[in-house]
């Protein structure tokens, strides 16, 4: 493995650093394709919805270091900051998450520095999504770099709700009125519902099916 640091003095450092996140997040785009298509192959369904992936912005990036007390430079966006190139995963169902992050985590290429679950232990506001941090090496002439990629898991709902929470946070920086904080966690508890009984419904409809096809 080569140092990352020669090459971003080898390179317009800006650039590289773009250049390897973007590249990351194609790689691990096409990973997860391909184990949805593999899943989808041997049991007939796909786990996943959708998926998004995105870049932080340089704005992003400097507000993120200032809010760490970091200097902006480019060694601490690379070795401080985790979330620089992001992925979302959506999910239908809570169980298909926890399937998904351990086929990723089993690719011999990818490594997993740490996992936040906050579907097991969710934020104080109600907040529900699995994090996982990984390293995936980009192949350059001079040899790969290890790149960071935040991979975010969820169902539809959880997503639904993140995104409203979002709007709501940025809407007030981060000082919402009381009574729309109580709302939101009311929320929340109506997704774990939702979640709950979507998959019993799911579950439901996959029995029928097999008690048919046991008749034929």
């Amino acid at each position: 493995m080569i140092n990352i640091p020669n090459v971003y003095s080898q390179l317009d450092q800006w650039n590289s650093v773009i250049f390897l996140y973007d590249s990351a997040l194609k790689e691990i785009n096409t990973k997860i394709e391909i184990l949805n298509e593999e899943f989808v192959h041997i049991y007939g369904h796909t786990p996943i919805e959708h998926i998004k992936s995105r870049l932080k912005t340089p704005e992003s990036i400097v507000k993120k270091l200032k809010s760490d007390g970091l200097e902006v430079t480019i060694e601490n966006m690379v070795e401080k900051l985790s979330d620089i190139a992001g992925i979302r995963i959506i999910c239908s169902f809570t169980q298909d998450i926890y399937q998904i992050a351990d086929m990723i985590a089993r690719q011999k290429d990818v490594t997993v520095l740490y996992v936040k679950d906050y579907i097991k232990q969710p934020k104080p506001n109600g907040y529900k999504s699995y994090h996982m941090v990984v390293t995936i090496p980009i192949y350059l002439t001079e040899g790969p770099v290890e790149t960071k990629v935040e991979i975010q898991i969820r169902t539809v709902a959880m997503d639904f709700w993140a995104s409203l929470e979002h709007k709501i946070y940025y809407k007030f920086e981060g000082n919402a009125p009381d009574s729309l904080q109580a709302e939101l966690k009311a929320c929340a508890d109506m997704v774990d519902m939702l979640d709950a009984k979507m998959f019993s419904l799911n579950q439901s409809i996959l029995a029928v099916g097999t008690a048919q096809e046991y008749r034929r």
